[in-house]
């Protein structure tokens, strides 16, 4: 049975939905809530992509991207060092462990600027995103280093 996913971006009309997005009790400590997103994608709006995660037009998750976003850019004197990753992903309790996590990982490297744009998105997903930090409080932030240069 084929399910329609889709990330829809954030808009007045859904921000309802993402802000009802909540993980399960025990994830709490370990991925902040969605509003702290939304106010981390305003204040880095020229890099963060906020989305609502949908199957079949329910909301079931959340996500926040971000893309070239130069992790060097207190040190005025370094060179670029720009990286792209996923910086949160929440699905909601009665969501998980159904593929919204693996699709939303999957269309976030679909979005990912080249070099990594390809058309096998869970070969992507699995083989360059690496783990960086799981902090709690933070969500769960991966990127792809910067093998561009």
């Amino acid at each position: 049975m084929t399910v329609e996913r889709s990330l829809e971006e954030i808009t007045p009309e859904n921000i309802g939905d993402a802000l009802g997005i909540e993980v399960r009790d025990d994830q709490r400590r370990a991925v902040a809530p969605v509003a702290k997103s939304l106010a981390e994608a305003y204040a880095f709006r020229e890099r963060a992509w906020p989305r609502v995660i949908r199957c079949e037009g329910r909301a079931v998750g959340f996500l926040m991207a971000f893309f070239d976003f130069d992790f060097n850019h207190a040190l005025a004197t370094s060179e670029p060092d720009l990286r792209s990753g996923l910086w949160r992903l929440s699905i909601a309790a009665a969501h998980q462990r159904r593929g919204h996590g693996r699709y939303a990982v999957a269309a976030v490297a679909a979005e990912a600027p080249p070099p990594w744009h390809s058309s096998s998105h869970d070969d992507l997903a699995r083989r360059r995103w690496q783990p960086r930090a799981l902090l709690p409080g933070a969500g769960l932030l991966t990127h792809w280093g910067n093998e561009r240069r």
